[in-house]
């Protein structure tokens, strides 16, 4: 894999992967950076970094990795009060990007995606997340709804995110325990058995004129309101 970008990179070098670093090409104004650190680095044009990692979004860095370390389900679930983000067929790549590196930033013990008809860790998701897929356990499910239903078996409260009228209101859980936050994929949302293997529906106020609010715009509120409830936000004034 050809991850670019400075954050990706960066990350990359300091992260799980860090120990699978091959090729390191970069333009010449940032050879001298300091989170290469002794690296070997090849100084190269922006156009042979753009023919390397196959992208103009590049920032003048691009380095050669291992492929993506997925992790299994069981290993999310085995850790005390686990906090999991399962995606429903996210699809975009930058979607899944934004909200690995939201999950990330509230200390997430990881995040399941689907086998099939989702987007993968691939470089644009690694550019995407800012690096954080890095430092981050993502594990794939064949099938989301049986890992929930194995979730709840591990005591863990599954509650699936929702724009719909009846739902609970987003801030009404405690969020205590091992907790699974469920987002569905764009434009569908949650597929009906995923729905059903949730524990509660939970929704988020819409004041405006449009109906939802992107995935990841979701995903960022209902995690820091989890983290506010699990105690982990700074209250000093």
């Amino acid at each position: 894999m050809i991850v670019y970008g400075r954050n990706a990179v960066k990350e990359a070098l300091r992260g799980r992967r860090a120990g699978t670093v091959g090729e390191i090409l970069v333009a010449p104004a940032l050879a001298r950076e300091p989170w290469l650190g002794s690296r070997p680095v090849v100084i190269s044009s922006p156009e042979e970094i753009e023919r390397a990692c196959g992208s103009r979004e590049h920032q003048g860095v691009c380095a050669e990795l291992a492929g993506y370390p997925y992790v299994s389900t069981q290993e999310l679930l085995m850790g005390e009060a686990p906090l999991i983000v399962a995606l429903d067929e996210i699809q975009d790549p930058h979607n899944l990007g934004a909200i690995a590196r939201t999950a990330e930033c509230v200390g997430a013990t990881g995040v399941v995606i689907c086998e099939r008809r989702a987007a993968e860790i691939t470089p644009a998701v690694c550019r995407a997340s800012a690096g954080a897929v890095e430092h981050l356990r993502i594990a794939r499910a064949r099938n989301l709804a049986d890992f929930l239903l194995a979730a709840r078996g591990a005591g863990c409260w599954c509650y699936g995110t929702v724009a719909a009228a009846g739902a609970t209101a987003y801030t009404e859980p405690d969020y205590s325990g091992g907790v699974v936050i469920v987002l569905g994929g764009e434009g569908r949302g949650l597929r009906r058995r995923v729905a059903e293997s949730c524990d509660a529906l939970v929704t988020l106020p819409l004041r405006g004129r449009i109906a939802s609010l992107n995935v990841n715009a979701a995903a960022g509120a209902v995690l820091y309101e989890v983290l506010h409830r699990r105690g982990g936000l700074d209250r000093t004034p």
